[in-house]
Parts: structure tokens; C-alpha cells; sequence
């Protein structure tokens, strides 16, 4: 019997995340998941979801906390993994936050919603890859994955969807602001770069996976952007168990979508 690859998935209880979970976990290929999660409570009601969406699955799963804002909990995470496992295969940094609406809202300040975003989107998700590089590099077959969804400049020049044209004058009133979430994004392709760039010599595939605009609850208003034309998560999670399976090796260090390599 073929050993079980050991795929963490951060923000794995929900959105895109819980259905890359999903698919791998429903998936004909041996894997043990570590669900990623701020709240172990969440969590384990996803687990219990989960079973019960796949009763007939044959791979496992198991919840571990992490909490990106916080390296404490990054690093009580790491010696978990560590002690009963060892090493992981596959880490997919899939964790991400926006606090475009809540600024819109008047909730946070501009400079919050920068910082915050950045916070988790970026600074976070370097932490947790450092700190999990020393499992990842024990893999026969490592793989680093990046989630960076509205981080390509150059399709933003040509079309700034979702944010609708805007009349003259200010302030301006957006309904769908991203600007915040977009720009760390974009910073994570950049991430992404390094990481690929820094470990090529070790054998670690990398990639930035753009997993299209899907109905998340990302900024709580997943009825607005499913209004707009977002599709359902799983279209994103079955594309990232793609990457994992294989089926984008030939675009390691780019940004992959379900349509190809895409442009920066």
C-alpha cells in the first residue's frame, strides 16, 4: 500500500480551501490532510462535514491549529506536525483575509486595512513557510503552493472587475472595493518568486495558483460576489488538487489558473 502524502492546507475549514481538502480528500490518491484553522472548533465541525459529504472516502484528515497573525501559534503548529509526522509533502497557503469592506463600512482605517491584509496575506504566510520548510524539505516529492487570487497586473490594466467604473469626483463611493486584498496579492506573486527562486536547488516545485473568482465567504458577502458572476469553490479546490496531483509540473515558478500560465 502506497504511503500517504501529508498535504497541510492553511484556511482549510473553509471556501477554497475546504474544498481542496475536500477533493483530496475524495481523491483515488493516498493522503493525510492537516486542515489548517485559526479555531480548532471550526475545525472539527468542518471534519464532521466533511465525512459526511464524503462517506465513502478512504483518505484522512486531521485539524491543526494556526493561526497566521500569531507566531506562537505558527510555531506550536510546526511541533505538532513535527512530532507526529515528521515531515509534510505538500503545504498549500490558502489562508488570506480582506478588510476592503469592513474599511468601506467605516470600520477599520485605510492604513488598517492595509496593514491587516498584509498581516495575514503576507508577512503571515512567509512565517508559516519558513517555519514549515524544514518538514517540507524532507519530502521525496516537496510542493509549495500560493492561493493568489486578483494579483495579475496586467489582466487589472485591461479590466478591473469586480470594481465597477467610477463617475468623477470624490470622495468615491465603491461598492466591491479590493484594493487592499488586491495589493497584497500581488505581493504574494512576489512571494512566491523568492521562494521558488531560493529553493530550486532543493527540489521544491512552486507555484502561485490563481483559482478564479469564486463565492468565498472572503470579506463576508459571498451573495454579492456569486451576484457578480463568482462561480462555486470547488471549481477551485479540484484545480488545486490538479497542481498537486501533477498535472501543472511542466509551470513551475509561474502563476497557474484552470486556463494556463497566466500573465503577471
Amino acid at each position: 500500500m502506497a504511503l500517504r502524502k501529508i498535504v497541510t492546507v492553511t484556511g482549510g475549514n473553509g471556501g477554497i480551501g475546504y474544498e481542496t481538502v475536500k477533493a483530496l480528500f475524495g481523491s483515488d490518491k493516498p493522503y493525510h490532510i492537516l486542515m489548517g484553522s485559526r479555531s480548532l472548533d471550526k475545525a472539527n465541525a468542518a471534519i464532521e462535514t466533511l465525512y459526511s459529504e464524503c462517506p465513502g472516502a478512504a483518505n484522512t484528515v486531521e485539524p491543526v491549529q494556526i493561526d497566521l497573525t500569531c507566531d506562537e501559534s505558527i510555531e506550536t503548529a510546526f511541533k505538532q506536525v513535527e512530532a507526529s509526522h515528521g515531515h509534510i509533502d505538500v503545504l498549500i497557503n490558502n489562508a488570506g483575509a480582506t478588510f476592503d469592506i469592513e474599511y468601506t463600512d467605516g470600520k477599520v482605517s485605510l492604513r488598517e486595512c492595509f496593514n491587516k491584509a498584509y498581516d495575514v496575506n503576507v508577512a503571515g504566510t512567509n512565517v508559516m513557510t519558513a517555519t514549515f520548510m524544514p518538514l517540507l524539505l524532507k519530502s521525496a516529492d516537496p510542493r509549495l503552493i500560493f492561493v493568489a487570487g486578483l494579483s495579475a497586473i496586467n489582466q487589472a490594466s485591461e479590466s478591473y472587475f469586480p470594481t465597477p467604473p467610477q463617475p468623477a469626483g470624490w470622495p468615491k463611493k465603491i461598492d466591491f472595493e479590493t484594493i487592499g486584498y488586491r495589493c497584497s496579492k500581488t505581493a504574494l506573486n512576489m512571494l512566491m518568486l523568492d521562494w521558488n527562486h531560493k529553493l530550486k536547488a532543493d527540489g521544491v516545485k512552486v507555484w502561485a495558483v490563481g483559482p478564479g473568482m469564486l463565492a468565498t465567504n472572503l470579506g463576508g458577502i459571498p451573495e454579492k460576489a456569486k451576484a457578480m458572476g463568482a462561480k462555486h469553490p470547488s471549481i477551485g479546490g479540484e484545480f488545486l488538487k490538479m497542481v498537486v496531483e501533477g498535472e501543472r509540473d511542466s509551470s513551475t515558478g509561474k502563476l497557474v489558473a484552470r486556463s494556463g500560465v497566466m500573465a503577471w
